[in-house]
């Protein structure tokens, strides 16, 4: 997944948005992250790594990582220089790991999803979620099941 389904960034995610929209992606999405989590693990090991994934994902979105317990020096969606932890912590008040956060090319958080999918489904239905814009009119848990009665 390193190589295939994150993006590199200089960590200026105040730039990244404007590539967001230059590419025609629908945002970007943010895997809020640190070591020894065992469901980030996973999730690298289990779904992030599958092809169709990648695609999908690199289709419609950069895709970046974020330590929560990093001292990086970054630039947020607003162009304020931070630091990883506190853009994790402070500005979107992540405290278990992963959490996947999906942004639209305003940087306006759209979505969340904290913890592991349940597979690949499951994670192929929330890119979908955000980028159909559902998320606008309902949760995500309401989505999965209208899909499943589709």
């Amino acid at each position: 997944p390193g190589k295939y389904f994150f993006n590199q960034t200089l960590g200026d995610f105040s730039e990244e948005l404007e590539t967001a929209a230059e590419q025609g992606k629908k945002g970007i999405l943010i895997m809020f992250e640190m070591d020894e989590c065992p469901f980030c693990a996973r999730m690298k090991a289990s779904v992030l790594n599958q092809s169709a994934v990648q695609d999908y994902y690199r289709e419609n979105f950069l895709v970046f990582t974020v330590d929560i317990e990093g001292d990086i020096d970054i630039v947020d969606f607003d162009g304020n220089d931070t630091i990883e932890k506190d853009f994790a912590f402070k500005q979107h008040r992540v405290r278990a790991t992963p959490v996947f956060a999906f942004f639209d090319l305003d940087g306006k958080r759209v979505a969340r999803y904290t913890g592991a999918t349940s597979g690949v489904d499951e994670f192929m239905t929330l890119g979908e979620f955000v980028v159909s814009g559902q998320y606008r009119d309902m949760s995500f848990n309401r989505y999965k099941q209208q899909q499943r009665s589709n």
